[in-house]
């Protein structure tokens, strides 16, 4: 579990690096039907900036970790990506995109924890 909790520290930190915001960590240990246990949440402003901040998760977790995604979803139009490192997925929206699949709330059974914004 240690492996986890520092991946998940280590994808913060990618995406703080592009300036993601509203950056998101629900627990899912203990809920039925879960595919993973944490899902690591954020949006970016832009496309471009959706890209970057995947990027940045990306080279940091390969970097620190030596962990690499088993699948990334989403580069194409770069509104929606996800990335799965088994026991965490990582969602990267646009904002609009976000607030229609409203992913917090799905899961508002998880603990949420609210990462605060850079300045």
């Amino acid at each position: 579990m240690e492996q986890t909790t520092a991946l998940v520290e280590t994808i913060v930190k990618g995406i703080q690096e592009k300036k993601g915001s509203n950056i998101v960590v629900a627990d899912l240990k203990g809920l039925e039907g879960t595919i993973c246990n944490y899902f690591v949440i954020c949006q970016g402003g832009s496309p471009a900036q959706v890209e970057a901040i995947a990027e940045s998760v990306g080279d940091m977790a390969r970097k620190e970790l030596k962990e690499k995604p088993q699948h990334v979803v989403g580069l194409e139009q770069a509104q929606w990506v996800a990335m799965d490192y088994s026991d965490v997925l990582v969602h990267i929206f646009l904002p609009d995109v976000r607030e229609y699949y409203d992913l917090e709330h799905l899961w508002d059974d998880a603990k949420l924890t609210k990462i605060a914004d850079e300045d």
